[in-house]
């Protein structure tokens, strides 16, 4: 059962309505973070039952104390018992409403029931126990409460807070009867009187602490859900765009605008899969995309992890570019790489497909060097990261030529010098000055095997 799920006013019949509004799978993250809120609550809570008890065996005993059927061992012995399950349920994922007001319930009636025996203890009127220092901390436990980061808990425990403290004057008057009540303040400092105004004092405390945690974690949680928004946000742009964009439009000093354009001097990576479409007119839909997934499931880690970023995804083909995004000193090099890397295992993946009796489909590519424009084109509702230059028209045209040369992977004789200098050590053949379609002038091109 999920935190958020199982939540306090999910018990009691109510749901925060900011969660309503959620999708499913923000609503999913929220959950974590409060699971992981309930568990911070719950280490604490055990520090605090040590502290406690640590304070209590080694502090000197008052020598005017009856220590006869001393309770605070059973109590601390108890709450610790209670906390440690709280702290296993909350691994297991099961903290149901009920559970966590019993939670807030244990801890002011722990403490309570502690202050109301220091009157016994020490033999003296029910309002001994009234003026206990011990008193204050009541508000540790409600500040505890803000680690949930939801404000509905610490005014809960505000609430029980208050109630219970109204409980303990209206005790200590019920046993003493009213005589007990002054309105002199050097009687109560130096008696035995109950002082209203002191007590409601302190009750004005509780509620005022209560009040401060409780707005601040409304904007805190405000905060939190805006947060865990653009975080799923950023988590789902670099899915779509690739790590390498995501980062760039994030990471931008001002907002991305339509026009927005920034030379650079990268290369630019064209696959295909030959032969593609006329296979996927042959084959299911679901086929057709499990073929295609196959395929980009594998290309795509080759091609990042030689530092290309993946620009777009063009049917069964893929554009990448290396150093577009940002600059890369060995663009042209690291792109010959990645294109050497998909040739390698080209011929497995034909393999694979001969496997699942699927004809052979060639992967072709090709790589140019030069120099691009990355930009951020479309309209204010509307905007994308592309890439625009000769070098991107260049490659794609190289890589259709393919299919004519005979050949998998081609390059400029141009980019591919480069990369040498840049330190691409892969030997490739050259192809005399050949015809591309589209290209005016014959190129002296490259082939990478």
């Amino acid at each position: 059962m999920s935190a958020l799920g199982s939540s306090l006013f999910t018990h009691l019949g109510l749901r925060p309505s900011e969660m309503e509004r959620l999708p499913p799978r923000i609503a999913a993250l929220m959950e974590q973070e409060e699971l992981r809120s309930e568990r911070a609550i719950s280490w604490v809570q055990l520090g605090l039952t040590i502290s406690f008890a640590v304070l209590y065996f080694l502090a000197p005993r008052p020598v005017d104390a009856a220590m006869l059927d001393e309770p605070v061992p059973w109590a601390l012995g108890s709450y610790f018992i209670f906390t440690m399950v709280r702290l296993v349920l909350s691994y297991r994922g099961w903290l149901p409403g009920w559970f966590l007001l019993l939670s807030m319930l244990a801890d002011v009636v722990l403490l309570y029931s502690l202050l109301w025996q220091f009157h016994m203890s020490y033999n003296q009127p029910a309002s001994f126990s009234l003026r206990v220092p011990t008193f204050t901390h009541i508000f540790i436990f409600i500040a505890v409460r803000a680690l949930r980061y939801d404000p509905r808990f610490v005014i809960t425990q505000g609430v029980l807070a208050f109630a219970g403290w109204a409980l303990i004057v209206a005790l200590a008057i019920w046993q003493m009867g009213p005589d007990a009540i002054t309105r002199s303040f050097v009687a109560y400092m130096k008696g035995d009187g109950i002082l209203i105004g002191a007590e409601a004092d302190k009750l004005i405390s509780i509620i005022a602490v209560t009040a401060v945690l409780g707005a601040t974690l409304y904007r805190a949680r405000y905060t939190l859900l805006t947060a865990v928004r653009e975080g799923a946000a950023s988590r789902e742009m670099r899915r779509y765009f690739g790590a390498g964009v995501a980062d760039a439009i994030t990471d931008r000093a001002t907002a991305p605008m339509a026009g927005d354009a920034e030379a650079r001097d990268a290369a630019i990576l064209m696959l295909d899969l030959r032969g593609f479409t006329p296979l996927a007119a042959t084959l299911a839909p679901a086929e057709t995309v499990r073929i295609l997934t196959r395929y980009q499931s594998l290309v795509i880690p080759i091609i990042e992890r030689h530092g290309g970023v993946i620009d777009k995804f063009l049917g069964d083909g893929v554009m990448a570019t290396f150093g577009a995004v940002s600059p890369l000193p060995t663009a042209a090099a690291d792109a010959l790489a990645a294109l050497g890397a998909v040739v390698d295992v080209a011929e497995r993946w034909s393999g694979d497909l001969a496997a699942d009796g699927h004809r052979a489909l060639p992967i072709n590519g090709a790589v140019v060097a030069g120099p691009v424009v990355a930009a951020t084109v479309g309209t204010e509702r509307r905007l994308e990261f592309t890439v625009i230059g000769s070098a991107v028209n260049l490659a794609a045209k190289l890589e259709k030529h393919n299919k004519t040369a005979g050949t998998m992977a081609l390059t400029t004789a141009e980019t591919y010098a480069l990369a040498r200098q840049q330190g691409f050590r892969r030997r490739g053949t050259n192809i005399p000055a050949a015809t591309v379609a589209g290209v005016s002038d014959p190129l002296h091109l490259v082939r990478l095997g």
